[in-house]
């Protein structure tokens, strides 16, 4: 196992030099680094569920399996950045992560998701040391409630109903029509006004499962969530 840098440490640099400059993970033929936005936004939209990506993703990431490009995933902020306040106290962006997008091809080996996940955190860590936690949902179309997230040791801090508007065969979250910034966003994107949208659109409501992975132990009894039991698919569709 390895981390791959950009180039090699001069004799004048600091340890915190390199670390900006590491832009992947590697054992034997499994491999995640630094992908380019653009190519990270194309294979998304092209192949995950929903078929666009969150604006405010920072950080994109092949996967690579072989020396074959087989998945992405991208990280970055909430679309509520204040929100992670109510989740842990006194958070900042710095402490924060939010991995938004995860597209792994069905040519990947079993057990592939939550390795990506875990050499993808290593990488986080690595390059930013004021990390502290990483949130991720859980979308109920994927229909497996997010047990690649129980396979990687995330932890499991409950469900809520989200609304979501389908237009033109695209699913928008809510805040991307209510919310100033987002809405503009979507405005530019559809070139057509946002009341217009709504009328055309079909309104639904869907359950998110929020994860969360801790890589300062301490922020677990601080988190102001209750947490749960894993979910399982069987369990909850027979609830529903």
């Amino acid at each position: 196992m390895t981390f791959l840098y950009k180039d090699q440490l001069s004799l004048f640099e600091s340890n915190d030099d390199l670390n900006s400059r590491i832009y992947g993970y590697k054992k034997k033929d499994f491999e995640v680094k630094y992908l380019d936005r653009i190519e990270a936004n194309m294979i998304i939209r092209r192949n995950h569920y929903s078929h666009k990506v969150v604006m405010a993703s920072t950080d994109h990431f092949g996967v690579y399996i072989n020396n074959v490009l087989l998945g992405v995933l991208q990280y970055g902020h909430a679309l509520n950045p204040k929100s992670i306040s109510n989740i842990i106290p006194d958070s900042t962006f710095d402490n924060f992560r939010e991995l938004n997008r995860m597209w792994l091809s069905d040519e990947a080996p079993k057990n592939s998701e939550s390795r990506a996940i875990s050499y993808s955190i290593k990488i986080l860590k690595k390059k930013y040391k004021d990390l502290k936690w990483i949130q991720s949902f859980a979308d109920e179309r994927c229909g497996k409630l997010g047990v690649v997230y129980q396979a990687s040791n995330f932890r499991y801090y409950g469900r809520h109903l989200s609304q979501f508007y389908e237009y033109n065969g695209e699913v928008l979250h809510k805040l991307m029509l209510t919310s100033p910034k987002h809405m503009e966003i979507t405005r530019k994107r559809f070139k057509v006004d946002i009341q217009k949208i709504l009328e055309n659109s079909n309104k639904m409501s869907l359950w998110q499962f929020r994860y969360i992975y801790f890589l300062d132990q301490r922020l677990v009894s601080q988190c102001l969530l209750e947490e749960k039991p894993y979910p399982k698919p069987k369990t909850f569709y027979q609830q529903k």
